[in-house]
């Protein structure tokens, strides 16, 4: 089993800023497998699945950002699950151009807040995570701000594309493992030619 939990807030305010690529995400994978992500469990909304031949768990916590290494924590007590290798965090990054995707392993949270809960609650940064990425912060703006805007109508579409490959992305690493999907998805995408 593996838990795939997209990082996000809840509540409509938050519906489609920078923050909640992590949820898009889980909405692209729950609509293109037919889950419903819609049961409370451990302070999230869950839903129950299979993707690629292997049962999953959608989860979108529900802690607000900064917290939700509560609700990770909880489902992976639960669900008894190994972090290293049935885990698997999907979340904004703004260190990646506009819907560009950076699969990972591991590694430190990088300045985000809702990785940061997650590696002081398990005690660890070992657990593979897919960044998609949502624009360099302007310099003028205050990175919080920033993070709880919204997309440009050109930045939505580039974000639509990132989720198709995000989606693609979660496939392959259940399919045929994480490291295939590195060499896959971690090349830069160039823009399309207007």
């Amino acid at each position: 089993m593996l838990i795939i939990a997209g990082l996000g807030n809840p509540t409509l305010q938050y519906e489609g800023t920078r923050h909640n690529a992590g949820f898009d995400v889980i909405d692209a994978l729950a609509d293109k497998y037919n889950i419903s992500v819609d049961y409370r469990k451990n302070r999230a909304f869950i839903g129950k699945g299979m993707i690629a031949g292997r049962k999953v768990i959608l989860a979108k916590p529900q802690t607000y950002m900064n917290l939700s290494g509560e609700s990770v924590r909880g489902l992976a007590d639960y669900y008894k699950i190994d972090e290293e290798t049935e885990l698997l965090i999907i979340y904004d990054d703004v260190s990646l151009d506009v819907g560009q995707l950076r699969i990972r392993k591991k590694g430190s949270a990088g300045g985000h807040n809702g990785i940061k809960s997650i590696i002081a609650e398990l005690g660890t940064d070992v657990f593979p995570r897919i960044k998609v990425g949502v624009g360099e912060k302007p310099k003028q703006y205050d990175l919080a701000d920033y993070v709880l805007g919204h997309f440009s109508k050109a930045e939505r579409e580039l974000m639509e594309e990132g989720y198709e490959r995000a989606v693609r992305a979660v496939e392959m690493i259940l399919s045929d493992g994480i490291d295939p999907a590195m060499n896959e998805y971690n090349r830069k995408v160039k823009p399309k030619e207007a």
